[in-house]
């Protein structure tokens, strides 16, 4: 069968279902598919045991989706983020540097969620909107461009005529491949375990990013589990390690997590399944083509280092989304998606090496090494008008928004 629609986004991970669910919202006719159901019970096989933490302006987007409303009574507010730097001859903390959120705005930093349950809140806002029809368990076969729209192939046999491609499709994304447009990738030879945990120590809305050899170990705010404080951890370390670490039974692996975590939360107890994944960096040549755009993984995909990667996307969404609301009669035109990659191409490339510097020092194993990140880490955080700086750049934000912070101060916890 035949359909036409706006938009067409392949991907149904979360910037995919967000960017359907923003769409929707503002009125477009959406088609979103992905050849993989989503996982939406933490119990489930499959689930992604992940978190992300959603930083300030992605609350503004996932307002503009309809799910900030059902998500909030789950956040874990991101209050403080702690860099800790362990990377002597034994875990133990050498620098600690704190960022209160405080010093640069009235609301936290962010808010962090499980990723399973992101992809709950979206499915049933996608339901709820007569709009947008997501069909999982359906991916794309085929695109075909022209200036006037584009026509993509489906798995189920159907063609859809669409203004504008969005693709979501993941760092191997099969539309990004059909547009022609290359992708530049770097290796690290880390992977990453993603799993949560509880502790004994409360976390106080404190994020924890503690640096030794081969790559950070985060612990991010949950809410807490059955009434103990509870934390979602990324280990990035060289793959090997991370792989038999995986395998370790769950004695072994705590008594390895704790000494990590340089016991400063306790004693961590596993509560999940562990998540491992290749750690790269990626990036596309050109973030649109002819009646294309690319969002999230399809356009950027960076090492898991201060909460950048599923933020970023956002930011695309956001953008692209103020293009078209600004040109509706001429949605996904040559003029609508040159203006998408000017506004985005350079803020990518800005975090994307900005993330890579950090994680090769993070990696860094010679004592001499080791001790010269110390210093850095020390020294530059200790300046006030960097960290000033570092935290408006994470945040995206700035002095002249205060005013508007300071309106939805009253909403963190959920008035």
């Amino acid at each position: 069968m035949n359909y036409d629609t706006d938009i067409l986004i392949s991907g149904g991970g979360i910037a995919g279902l967000t960017a359907a669910a923003a769409f929707g919202s503002a009125g477009f006719d959406v088609i979103c598919v992905d050849p993989a159901p989503p996982i939406t019970d933490a119990d489930a096989e499959g689930a992604d045991m992940r978190s992300t933490a959603m930083l300030q302006p992605a609350r503004d987007v996932l307002e503009k989706a309809g799910v900030w409303d059902a998500l909030w009574p789950h956040a874990a507010p991101l209050q403080v983020m702690r860099i800790v730097d362990a990377g002597g001859e034994t875990a133990v903390p050498r620098v600690t540097r704190a960022f209160d959120a405080s010093d640069v705005s009235d609301l936290p930093f962010g808010w962090n969620f499980p990723n399973w349950l992101l992809r709950r809140a979206l499915v049933d806002r996608l339901d709820a909107l007569p709009n947008v029809d997501f069909r999982p368990g359906t991916g794309t076969t085929s695109l075909f461009t022209r200036t006037a729209a584009a026509k993509v192939g489906l798995t189920d046999g159907s063609r859809i005529t669409t203004r504008l491609v969005i693709a979501a499709d993941g760092r191997d994304s099969p539309m990004r491949a059909a547009a022609g447009i290359s992708v530049s990738t770097r290796r690290y030879g880390q992977k990453a375990l993603a799993f949560a945990v509880t502790h004994p120590v409360a976390h106080e809305n404190v994020s924890t990013e503690i640096h030794r050899t081969g790559g950070p170990f985060t612990l991010v705010p949950l809410p807490d589990r059955d009434g103990v404080p509870s934390s979602a951890i990324v280990w990035m370390d060289d793959g090997p390690l991370t792989q038999a670490r995986a395998a370790l039974d769950v004695d072994a692996f705590e008594a390895e997590l704790t000494e990590r975590s340089c016991g400063l939360f306790g004693p961590l107890k596993l509560v999940s399944a562990r998540n491992v994944w290749p750690i790269i960096s990626q990036h596309a040549a050109r973030l649109s083509g002819e009646r294309i755009a690319l969002i999230a993984e399809a356009a950027h995909v960076l090492p898991p280092i201060g909460a950048q990667g599923l933020n970023m996307s956002l930011r695309d969404i956001a953008t692209l989304l103020n293009l078209a609301e600004e040109r509706r009669t001429d949605l996904g035109d040559a003029q609508m998606l040159e203006a998408y990659h000017r506004a985005r191409y350079s803020d990518i490339q800005l975090r994307i090496n900005g993330i890579d510097l950090l994680n090769r020092v993070s990696q860094a194993s010679h004592p001499l090494a080791r001790d010269a990140r110390a210093k850095g880490l020390d020294a530059l955080y200790a300046m006030a008008p960097v960290r000033r700086m570092l935290m408006q750049m994470g945040l995206g934000v700035s002095q002249s928004a205060s005013g508007e912070q300071a309106a939805y101060a009253g909403r963190t916890d959920g008035t």
